[in-house]
């Protein structure tokens, strides 16, 4: 257990850091749109994860409705358990069963990939020790983030503004140049995007509805055109 845990917090130090950079960027969105520090930091406490919690402020700032609100975390956070599925398949089977949900609050992409990774059983334990670094970093982050904005001018606030957009690009690139599929989807979310900020009929949708048509609109069509072969499919080719 002790050496679980410990191996957690080592593997952890490197997602706390990049989840430091991501949040601070998160915290000084939050402020923009007229959030404080501390409402900001709840909410990276709360929800632990990046594209949730953009895609939340957007809607915030556009006064949209808590139905926007709680379709759009529903669809963007949806992958979350599949990945808890996964883990507690996973998990050691003498651990007791209250430890599946308390794992849950910090399954995370990162998170997922590190406890995944893991040889054997998996020990709550090592996700427990990762999240006692990952978790504070993003919230750390997060009033970093927020007291930078509360503080810097205006002007300077705006050139940091694009931080955002230079992280989301950083994610989608790599994965697009090596995969068509992948950059279909992107090129279809741009697409579709653009199509609702210009069409008169379409530019009434409010912003909460437009992620959450685009990400339906464009999964649905990846899944058409390019199905994940199922593992006994591919083993009898």
């Amino acid at each position: 257990m002790k050496h679980s845990y410990k191996n957690g917090l080592h593997d952890g130090i490197a997602v706390a850091l990049g989840y430091f950079a991501v949040s601070f960027t998160f915290g000084m969105d939050a402020v923009t749109i007229g959030l404080n520090i501390w409402q900001a930091a709840l909410i990276s406490l709360t929800n632990v994860t990046s594209a949730g919690q953009f895609s939340g402020l957007a809607i915030i700032g556009a006064n949209g409705t808590y139905l926007e609100l709680a379709l759009t975390q529903l669809i963007i956070n949806l992958r979350y358990c599949l990945m808890s599925f996964s883990l507690a398949q996973k998990m050691d089977k003498t651990a007791p069963g209250w430890h599946r949900y308390t794992m849950a609050y910090s399954v995370t992409d990162e998170i997922f990939a590190l406890d995944s990774s893991q040889t054997g059983t998996l020990s709550p334990f090592y996700h427990y020790g990762i999240t006692s670094v990952a978790v504070p970093g993003w919230v750390l982050g997060t009033v970093a983030g927020a007291i930078s904005g509360s503080l810097l001018p205006a002007f300077m606030m705006s050139a940091l503004g694009i931080a955002i957009y230079g992280m989301f690009l950083a994610i989608i690139i790599p994965p697009a140049k090596k995969d068509r599929t992948i950059l279909l989807v992107v090129l279809s979310a741009m697409g579709l995007s653009f199509l609702f900020s210009v069409l008169p009929g379409l530019k009434k949708i409010t912003s909460g509805f437009v992620i959450i048509l685009t990400t339906i609109i464009t999964a649905g069509i990846a899944a058409k055109l390019k199905p994940i072969e199922d593992e006994a499919d591919t083993a009898n080719v």
